[in-house]
């Protein structure tokens, strides 16, 4: 199963704020321990929202706007993605992490078979094509 672990953002990532050196070492140790467990597939910090855009999608019309956004707390900071055998286990990892005031919500991410007879071999073969390329660069 795999999972996706959304940091969330807080005043100082939106004020742009870099974590400091103790941080960053207890986050690599962090990180380095999920590595070897064979649990972190990918993870990242991301830049506050105003460095950010979203478009809106509403009938055929795309409308752009421009960060920062106002709800810190609906905004995600970071990001990982994990492979674990259940949620109780990636939760079990999470409460280790090296945080202290800040929420993280973890989301499993769909799997082929999650789709059934709608996803028809046409499409599951794109899939696996497209992963296959993604896996290659």
């Amino acid at each position: 199963m795999r999972f996706m672990v959304l940091v969330k953002a807080n005043e100082d990532s939106e004020a742009g704020v870099l974590p400091d050196e103790k941080i960053l070492a207890a986050m690599g140790k962090y990180n380095e321990e999920l590595v070897n467990a064979g649990v972190m597939l990918a993870g990242e910090g991301l830049h506050a929202s105003s460095k950010g855009a979203r478009v809106k999608f509403s009938g055929g019309k795309r409308t752009v706007i421009d960060g920062p956004f106002t709800e810190t707390k609906e905004l995600i900071a970071g990001f990982w993605l994990w492979e674990v055998k259940s949620k109780e286990e990636a939760i079990e990892w999470l409460k280790r992490a090296p945080f202290d005031e800040t929420e993280v919500e973890i989301r499993q991410v769909f799997e082929a078979e999650d789709f059934g007879a709608e996803l028809t071999p046409e499409l599951r073969e794109q899939e696996e094509r497209l992963r296959a390329q993604v896996a290659a660069k």
